[in-house]
């Protein structure tokens, strides 16, 4: 019994440690990069603010968290549960210029990728106001 609680107190530990690690930090340069390249103002518009058609979302100064789980959600848009359903955005999440394969194909933006873009979205000065 006392080789159960000394294991189960072991794993506790190991669990809060690694809760306790600071989440690896987004290169907001290298999102700016990435949105740049990826051509994101053509519909978002200036700054990210500026949309070209009132039915596209301002996205400066979002939550990064929030950009980065929309941004991947487009990425399983074929899951009617967890993916979002706008085939431009997946596109453009799934085979995007701004990033390519060792072939020099298009291919799906990675998770550092898109929290990068969505460090970098979330820093920009938008219109929403978001309470705290």
């Amino acid at each position: 019994m006392k080789t159960l609680k000394a294991v189960s107190y072991a794993l506790g530990a190991a669990v809060l440690g690694f809760a306790a690690l600071p989440a690896q930090a987004a290169d907001i340069a290298a999102g700016k990069a990435l949105v740049d390249k990826g051509g994101c103002v053509a519909c978002h518009g200036k700054d990210m603010n500026a949309p070209i058609s009132p039915d596209y979302p301002k996205l400066a100064g979002q939550h990064p968290d929030y950009l980065y789980h929309a941004m991947s959600a487009y990425q399983t848009s074929g899951n009617p549960i967890v993916g979002r359903t706008n085939a431009i955005m997946a596109g453009q999440m799934n085979s995007n210029p701004a990033v390519t394969d060792k072939s020099g194909k298009p291919r799906p933006f990675t998770k550092a990728e898109l929290q990068n873009m969505a460090a970098y979205i979330g820093s920009l000065k938008g219109d929403l106001v978001v309470k705290k």
